[in-house]
């Protein structure tokens, strides 16, 4: 490992100015990916800022009704919070599918959206990567990925996004706030992951050196009918192969109001707009959901050894849309 130095912040503004002045500096957290990534050499930065101490530890309801989660609250904290599993069961379910309990203790929110694809050509600095070495390709499209995306995914780079909370707060229209030199700002979640098209080392709208103060979710009512279902390879603490976040309104028997997300098919949490559209004002029966998901669907372009991703995803659309219809018309 690099030797690097450590420095505690002891507020926002302090936190950003240490970045500022250390280009090579990163932040930490709670550190659970970023130090795992050091240690392989895949990060190699000449400064730690932590910034676990800033108050920015709370939860509390915003002006409008909805809800203001801190960067550095814990996914255990965020995962027990009674608004949360009240207003918004998905964004509970979605941390607790997550990682292991100790884990959860000490990974923050902001951390988790800054949180790395774990594709074993990136973690693995013997290999090519476009990721890590722009420039160098991307050896995944020949090779091993069984696990890579079939949605939005270029020549450049076919590895998939890890966050198991990303694709709740993508369904519920999460809005990013950060701090920077010349002051706040506000990104929506739709727009904070870019586009990898033939910059993948490029992951976040971020500006340079700004630090995640925390996420902003509106009060939307149908949160509250909401669900997060993810499959893994294994039973215990494992990265998703398909998740799918959705919420659901029905109201004498047609789609009133509806979210959904999709995760581990994209660079980054994958907003089902096309499917939300097909869904809007139709019947809330499987016919629908399979006809949605397969509009969503159709963009996809997979790999050999994943499509059966494309399969897997429309299953859990259908299952999970039932599912939440079955539960509002109780």
């Amino acid at each position: 490992m690099r030797e690097f130095g450590y420095q505690r912040a002891h507020d926002v503004a302090g936190a950003v100015a240490l970045l500022g002045a250390d280009p090579e500096a990163r932040f930490l957290g709670g550190g659970t990916n970023l130090v795992d990534l050091m240690k392989t050499g895949v990060e190699r930065p000449a400064r730690l800022v932590d910034v676990r101490e800033l108050p920015l530890d709370g939860i509390e309801a915003t002006a409008d009704g909805g809800l203001r989660i801190g960067a550095t609250v814990t996914n255990s904290d965020l995962a027990a919070h009674p608004e949360v599993r009240r207003r918004y069961p998905a964004l509970t379910q979605a941390v607790l599918a997550g990682a292991s309990g100790q884990l959860r203790n000490m990974a923050t929110v902001g951390g988790n959206l800054l949180q790395r694809t774990r594709c074993g050509y990136f973690t693995d600095v013997t290999k090519r990567c476009n990721k890590r070495v722009p420039g160098s390709g991307c050896p995944a499209i020949e090779g091993e990925h069984h696990n890579h995306a079939v949605l939005g995914a270029s020549a450049h780079c076919v590895a998939v996004h890890p966050s198991d909370m990303g694709v709740a707060l993508a369904a519920l229209d999460a809005v990013v706030t950060y701090e920077t030199a010349d002051g706040p700002g506000e990104l929506p979640l739709d727009d904070f992951y870019l586009p990898v098209g033939d910059t993948p080392h490029r992951e976040t709208a971020l500006p340079q050196g700004a630090l995640i103060t925390g996420i902003t979710l509106p009060p939307i009512p149908v949160a509250a009918n909401s669900r997060y279902r993810k499959v893994r390879e294994r039973a215990s603490y494992a990265f998703a192969i398909g998740s799918v976040a959705a919420a659901l309104d029905v109201h004498d028997g047609s789609v009133r109001d509806v979210r959904l997300a999709f995760g581990a098919v994209a660079s980054r949490p994958w907003r089902a707009r096309t499917a939300e559209r097909v869904l809007a004002g139709a019947p809330a029966d499987a016919g629908t959901f399979a006809a949605a998901a397969d509009a969503e669907l159709a963009a996809a372009d997979p790999l050999p050894h994943n499509a059966y991703k494309v399969t897997l995803i429309r299953n859990l659309v259908v299952a999970v849309l039932t599912e939440l219809t079955e539960e509002a018309t109780r």
